[in-house]
């Protein structure tokens, strides 16, 4: 079976999308459906999935995870009627809410990077986990203790600035040469060398393959809880307002 398209990554605009069911099955007693294509973001990157529903003329499927296995997206819920056909055509309809809420999420993650950046503090981009419950971004490098009350202001308040240029966000596909002249660094996990998805906040960039706001000021506002050391990494604490 082919790898699912995976429609978001070159639209950020793309919500509802019609699809054709390729497999339904059953493990551990939960419905699983394989689609050629689809708009759901499965978990990953330290984002959550989408949720939402797959509908067809006579079927209602709630979607409640999705995940990717061997480039397959696996849609995991349950059957409210109907059930689906194999080659019936089909619509994913996201929770828009939770999308809109999780986009906000990862992108104030990276414009935090950005802010960083910005201020010239000198750390080194590590993970991130943009989940609603308890989001942070981490980075190596140096954090003076006395200073982290004054950072978290700084960087807060250089997050709110970028937040409040509107900048619209692009998307690039680059090589591992173009990667490096526009992000600086490349992460370890990037094996591949050619079409890599970046993430552009105006001239800043940053591989990622998960959702974004389509503009900045959709974000509204990003609050910087705290900044702690956590197991030899600088982990920044933040949150955005509704």
């Amino acid at each position: 079976m082919e790898s699912t398209e995976l429609l978001y990554l070159e639209d950020l605009n793309i919500l509802d999308a019609d699809a054709q069911v390729l497999d339904i099955y059953t493990e551990n007693n939960i419905n699983i459906v394989i689609l050629n294509r689809t708009s759901f973001y499965p978990q990953g990157g330290g984002q959550p999935c989408d949720t939402g529903i797959i509908e067809s003329k006579s079927s209602t499927f709630v979607v409640n995870e999705v995940k990717t296995e061997n480039g397959i997206v696996r849609h995991i819920g349950i059957f409210v009627n109907g059930f689906f056909n194999k080659d019936e055509l089909v619509t994913c309809k996201i929770n828009k809410e939770r999308r809109l809420l999780l986009s906000r999420l990862h992108s104030a993650g990276h414009v935090i990077d950005m802010a960083i950046n910005n201020l010239d503090i000198g750390w080194k981009p590590g993970r991130a986990y943009h989940f609603p419950e308890g989001p942070y971004v981490e980075y190596f490098g140096i954090l003076d203790a006395t200073k982290k009350d004054l950072l978290r202001k700084d960087i807060e308040n250089e997050s709110n600035n970028i937040v409040r240029t509107s900048l619209k966000t692009t998307l690039r596909f680059v090589s591992k040469q173009e990667l490096m002249e526009i992000c600086g660094f490349i992460p370890d996990y990037i094996t591949n060398t050619n079409k890599i998805r970046v993430i552009m906040f105006g001239n800043f960039g940053i591989p990622c393959g998960g959702t974004h706001v389509v503009n900045l000021r959709e974000i509204n506002k990003i609050i910087i809880r705290k900044i702690k050391i956590n197991q030899g990494g600088i982990r920044v604490a933040y949150e955005v307002d509704a």
